[in-house]
């Protein structure tokens, strides 16, 4: 019955993403809006932070453990690695708790931080709010100077890490 119930959680879940989006507007060339969000290991993290250190890929996402963010975050671990060489920080934003968030990372061995945006203004600021209050699948790539370089408004979560990474190399 449990099974039964997740599964129909995550059929609505998937509709409800797609059921439009709150604020548009950010373009590419815009100075990415900052945060300051709790991480699922309790740690506040500031898009500031990497202001001249790190390429940051803020990827926002529906909903932790879910069918399409499962697949969209194991693409993002399977290949962190590679994202580390190229000098780039990869962050999932949902607007799920930060122990919602520790328990996805740990049930599916993630290596990147995830942040929690329950009050959503982060996910607004960004364009990635749905009508309904989740977060869209919504992917931003934004360099060492905090200017969003690449917005990836509509993601398919299998290949999308693969997709982003081969953008950033294109940087190079």
């Amino acid at each position: 019955m449990a099974t039964h119930i997740k599964f129909l959680l995550s059929v609505w879940i998937f509709f409800l993403v797609g059921c439009g989006s709150g604020k548009e507007g950010l373009e590419i060339g815009d100075k990415a809006p900052d945060f300051s969000l709790p991480s699922d290991d309790g740690q506040l993290i500031s898009l500031s932070e990497y202001k001249n250190h790190q390429i940051v890929v803020l990827y926002f996402y529906p909903k932790d453990n879910t069918p399409g963010c499962i697949t969209e975050a194991c693409s993002f671990r399977d290949r962190v690695e590679e994202y580390k060489a190229a000098g780039v920080a990869v962050i999932g934003v949902s607007t799920d708790d930060a122990e919602s968030h520790k328990d996805f990372r740990e049930t599916h061995k993630l290596n990147f931080t995830l942040i929690s945006d329950t009050k959503k203004k982060t996910t607004e600021a960004y364009g990635a709010l749905t009508s309904l209050g989740f977060a869209r699948r919504m992917t931003f790539v934004i360099d060492k100077s905090g200017i969003i370089r690449k917005i990836y408004p509509d993601v398919t979560p299998s290949g999308h890490a693969s997709e982003v990474l081969e953008f950033i190399k294109s940087l190079e």
